[in-house]
């Protein structure tokens, strides 16, 4: 709302009846909001029948607007012109007058109607300034507060009866709930005292039933202890058979290969064991130069001759475990197989690679060594490293294994070992512990992780 600080203004224009006394006049409060509004839309009604060079210079951009576009965004600017400006509230007064309207006739003559909304005669008042226009705007902000206070009085009977209606119901309400808790706490006296009855009388129950039960456990035990005792003979029963069925089934497996392959696996292990045995023996014949010519029985007599070497001589030559002439003579044996834990190797000499440049590096290297010694080689990698399927071309002379999944590295090379016949050299590289007793305990020669980086690092 504008508020009015008064002031002289200008001598009224062509039209303006209302003369200087109106003029003269000063609102000492501020201009009712409902005033206020219709003072507004009273000025963008008549804002269209001004030139731009009529208007305030606030206001021109607001020329080309319809009057509810002016009133919604050029409010307060056309309220502060009207208030502030003399000569624009002359033009828009002139401007109300010359449209023929019966409120302006009727106040400049200085008889408002009386059917007239109090609002209407305080805003077209307040823009034409008629002589005694303050009274009309006081009494129609006093009209208007009078009637707000009406309104907020019935408002607050209707409120004032509501809630004594509710407040009636919630009495009502809390009678009823009394009166039925009060009927709820009866019937629970009645059940709890019929519940102390019966929990007396199960007590009792109880108390014979802890006998029974004490004497049924004393039973069940008795009878846990027989059938503890049967079960163990089962399970061993059981146990005996399942053991006869894994050989059988072995057995049977072993017989369909056979059949499929068109020999025996036990027909593979021997003729390998004889070329091992062969292949050794001719070459422990070419390292000893044997003559063709038969032994005589005073050879066999143990004894040291002039010149040869003695057992101490021999022992001054064995090798340290960690010198790479070692593994030479090991896979300088006949048919001698070496089987190589591959992660447990490369994590010893280069743990710091990736996995795929360690498998690379690892199996460059045992290519070249299979080349000079000739020997079998295979290569263990554990499956449950891989992310996914290896695309791998495996090198000359190299056989690389997978285990599958469920099954790990050490349990493959297990396997591989076991899969050998007795008697012919399987070396096995693994620093871990547990595989190289395993396969010490079925015949194979376990050497350290380190003792083949060395051998590598040589070749």
């Amino acid at each position: 709302m504008v508020e009015h600080t008064g002031g002289a203004e200008a001598a009224g224009g062509p039209g303006d009846t209302g003369g200087t006394d109106g003029a003269a006049e000063v609102l000492d409060r501020p201009l009712p909001e409902g005033v206020r509004r219709r003072v507004v839309g009273l000025v963008a009604e008549a804002f269209g029948g001004l030139t731009v060079a009529e208007l305030p210079a606030a206001l021109r951009q607001y020329a080309r607007f319809t009057p509810s576009r002016r009133a919604k965004f050029a409010g307060n600017a056309m309220a502060a012109a009207v208030e502030n400006d003399a000569a624009f509230r002359q033009r828009i007064s002139a401007r109300l007058r010359e449209t023929g309207s019966e409120l302006a006739e009727a106040l400049d003559a200085g008889s408002p109607p009386a059917a007239a909304d109090p609002e209407d005669v305080a805003a077209m008042a307040y823009v034409l300034r008629p002589t005694g226009w303050v009274k009309l705007v006081t009494a129609a902000g006093e009209e208007a507060l009078r009637a707000t206070a009406e309104r907020a009085g019935e408002e607050a009977q209707r409120e004032l009866r509501r809630l004594r209606e509710e407040l009636a119901e919630a009495r009502a309400a809390a009678r009823a709930e009394t009166e039925r808790i009060r009927a709820e706490l009866e019937a629970a006296r009645r059940e709890a005292d019929s519940l102390q009855r019966k929990l007396r009388s199960a007590v009792a129950d109880v108390r014979r039933g802890e006998a029974a039960l004490r004497k049924a456990e004393a039973e069940l035990e008795s009878v846990r202890a027989a059938g503890a005792a049967e079960k163990a003979a089962a399970l061993g029963e059981s146990r005996r058979l399942k053991t006869r069925l894994s050989e059988a089934e072995a057995a049977l497996e072993a017989s369909r290969r056979a059949v499929r392959e068109g020999r025996s696996v036990e027909d593979m292990r021997l003729r390998l064991l004889l070329d091992t045995v062969l292949d050794a023996a001719q070459g422990l014949r070419r390292e000893l130069a044997l003559p063709p010519a038969s032994v005589h029985p005073a050879d066999t007599v143990d004894a040291v001759e002039p010149g040869r070497m003695t057992p101490k001589d021999i022992a001054t030559r064995a090798l340290s475990e960690t010198d790479p002439a070692l593994l030479d003579q090991l896979l300088a044996l006949p048919q001698a197989h070496l089987v190589v834990d591959g992660y447990n190797v490369t994590k010893t000499g280069y743990p710091t690679m990736p996995l795929d440049k360690q498998r690379l590096r690892l199996l460059g290297g045992l290519a070249m060594l299979a080349a000079q010694t000739g020997a079998e080689v295979t290569c263990v990698f554990d499956g449950a490293e891989l992310a996914a399927p290896v695309l791998l071309a495996p090198p000359r002379g190299v056989r690389v294994l997978f285990s599958k999944p469920g099954v790990t590295a050490d349990e493959l090379i297990r396997q591989l070992v076991r899969a050998e016949p007795p008697g012919r050299p399987v070396v096995v590289v693994s620093t871990d512990r547990e595989v190289a007793d395993g396969v010490a305990k079925v015949g194979a020669r376990p050497v350290a992780s380190a003792l083949l980086l060395k051998r590598l690092a040589r070749t």
